[in-house]
C-alpha cells in the first residue's frame, strides 16, 4: 500500500511547538480624566517560551509596557520596555509599582464597574483578548481591595 507523499511527509517532520499564554487577575484602576495616561496589570504564565510583542485596546491610543526602576539615589523612574521575556512556566507579574500596561490617549474615562478588552500580541503563541474590570482608583489589586 502507497501512502501519499504528505503523510510520509507529516510522520517525518516533528510538529512545530506552539506556547499559550494563560492570563490572569487582569485589572485596571478607574481615571480620573481622559488627559491623564491610566494604568493595566496582569500575570502571564507561558509553557513554552515566549515574548509579548504589543499590546493595545480601543480605550487608548497607544499601550506602552513600563518598567519602573530605582536609582542609586532613590529616585524611581518609569522606563519604556519593547519586548517581555515569558521563560517557560514561571509567572510575569505586571503590579502596581513594578512593571505595568501604561494607557495613553485614552478615548473615554475607565470607570469604575466596566471593563475593556486589552489585546496581548505574542511571538508564538499570536493574540490573547482579555476583559479587563475597572476597580476604584485606589484599588491595589483584584482582591487586594482599596488602599
Amino acid at each position: 500500500m502507497k501512502l501519499p507523499i504528505l503523510a510520509l511527509l507529516a510522520t517525518a517532520l516533528p510538529l512545530a511547538a506552539h506556547a499559550d499564554v494563560a492570563v490572569s487577575d487582569p485589572w485596571a484602576r478607574a481615571s480620573i480624566l481622559t488627559s491623564r495616561p491610566a494604568a493595566a496589570y496582569l500575570t502571564l504564565v507561558s509553557d513554552g517560551d515566549d515574548r509579548l510583542l504589543e499590546v493595545s485596546t480601543p480605550v487608548a491610543a497607544e499601550v506602552m509596557v513600563h518598567a519602573t526602576e530605582v536609582d542609586d539615589a532613590g529616585l524611581s523612574r518609569m522606563n519604556h520596555v519593547a519586548t517581555v521575556e515569558l521563560p517557560a512556566a514561571e509567572a510575569v507579574t505586571f503590579a502596581p509599582g513594578s512593571m505595568h500596561l501604561m494607557l495613553t490617549g485614552l478615548s473615554k474615562k475607565l470607570i469604575e464597574g466596566t471593563s475593556f478588552p486589552l489585546t496581548l500580541r505574542f511571538e508564538t503563541a499570536g493574540r490573547v483578548t482579555v476583559d479587563v474590570p475597572v476597580l476604584g482608583v485606589g484599588a491595589s489589586g483584584p482582591e487586594g481591595g482599596q488602599q
